[in-house]
């Protein structure tokens, strides 16, 4: 096991914030694929199932109609995403990024257990997840990312704004 530590050492696994930058890319790139599906009928179609059962989306059918909610859904995920790979620079910006991820995968984590059909009965039911539940099982670990992310970009934030304080104080002496 001390040889593999040792390679991956070598080859730069441990560099200071790589999993932080890989994390903040993948999302980025998720959201961008994930938005990028909601502009065609296809997926609009393919979301009835989910808006229609979903606790929390539920309303937007009503309010927006099936591509106008599909619609939505992509413009909201774009933006997300935009946040987040602003966060590459702008932690203030990641940190709204990191909220709206949140929010979303939250959103859809509720869906789970109002999804019909969702646990195969020729495997006893719970926990033999299938169809739609089994894809929406993945927003398990797209939300602690998020809430990773979200946690990773405050302490950023307030450790920047605690180095800089003195220097404020400082400078404001100084006027």
């Amino acid at each position: 096991m001390t040889f593999v530590t040792k390679i991956l050492v070598k080859l730069g696994i441990l560099k200071e914030d790589l999993d932080y930058h890989f994390i903040r890319a993948s999302m980025v790139i998720i959201y961008f694929f994930f938005g990028y599906q909601k502009w065609f009928d296809y997926e609009a179609q393919g979301l009835i199932p989910f808006f229609t059962h979903g606790p929390l989306i539920f309303w937007m059918y009503p309010v927006f109609g099936v591509k106008g909610a599909s619609y939505f859904l992509g413009v909201s995920e774009w933006l997300f995403g935009a946040l987040l790979f602003a966060g590459f620079w702008n932690k203030k910006l990641g940190i709204l990024g990191a909220l709206g991820s949140v929010a979303t995968f939250i959103t859809t984590i509720t869906i789970i257990p109002f999804m019909p059909d969702g646990w195969a009965p020729s495997a006893g039911g719970f926990p033999a997840m299938v169809g739609n539940v089994a894809f929406l099982m993945k927003d398990v670990v797209l939300l602690a990312v998020s809430v990773y992310l979200l946690r990773q970009d405050v302490l950023r934030v307030s450790q920047a704004a605690k180095e800089s304080s003195p220097a404020v104080v400082a400078q404001l002496q100084h006027t």
